[in-house]
């Protein structure tokens, strides 16, 4: 749950990066005045100048360097772009309806359905409930369960597993529905003993 956070992150900052820089530039391209320590101040001012481009040409290992540092973030780019499009969602669940056709159930619908049962558990202050792919397609259930102060944790699991869980994989018709559940406590201010 944290992890989509992180990549919106991360993707928000380089592309604020990129559009302050990239609207620099074209700024002074366009005429507009820079402060005195901005290294372009012209719209005719290259970005490599000639002496800066064969500064490096007698060493060898110079471009070889470049290339391979471009050719590196090339790749690290296309992977972060491959990961954050990877769908770890489970988009739809095939339900059998018994008469020979399939329904399709949206894995939004019972993901809810499943945080409001949980969420009306004793003890449970409040569920969030993810559906990802599992092993070889099957669905599976990633849920955080924030317990009241005075909660049993043993028992709040053994509810959501025995009770919610059970009914979401019946009510799928899935043979199982593995779980990961992270459990935590609900901060409270202290009490005062006299």
């Amino acid at each position: 749950m944290r992890r989509g956070t992180v990549n919106r992150v991360l993707t928000g900052i380089t592309g604020l990066l990129l559009l302050v820089v990239g609207g620099s530039v074209l700024a002074v391209g366009l005429g507009a005045s820079v402060p005195s320590w901005w290294p372009y101040t012209g719209s005719h001012d290259v970005l490599l100048t000639r002496a800066e481009c064969t500064r490096w040409r007698d060493a060898g290992w110079w471009w070889p360097a470049v290339l391979g540092g471009l050719a590196v973030l090339v790749l690290l780019a296309l992977w972060w772009l491959t990961a954050l499009l990877r769908r770890r969602r489970q988009g739809e669940i095939t339900v059998d309806t018994g008469d020979g056709d399939a329904a399709r159930l949206r894995t939004r619908a019972l993901e809810s359905a499943l945080a409001a049962e949980a969420g009306r558990q004793d003890g449970v202050a409040h569920a969030e409930v993810l559906l990802t792919r599992g092993r070889r397609g099957a669905p599976a259930v990633r849920a955080g369960l924030r317990l009241d102060p005075d909660a049993a944790p043993a028992t709040a699991l053994t509810d959501f597993t025995t009770g919610a869980l059970a009914h979401a994989r019946t009510s799928a018709g899935l043979p199982a529905l593995p779980a990961e559940v992270r459990l935590s406590g609900v901060r409270h201010r202290p009490e005062r003993v006299s």
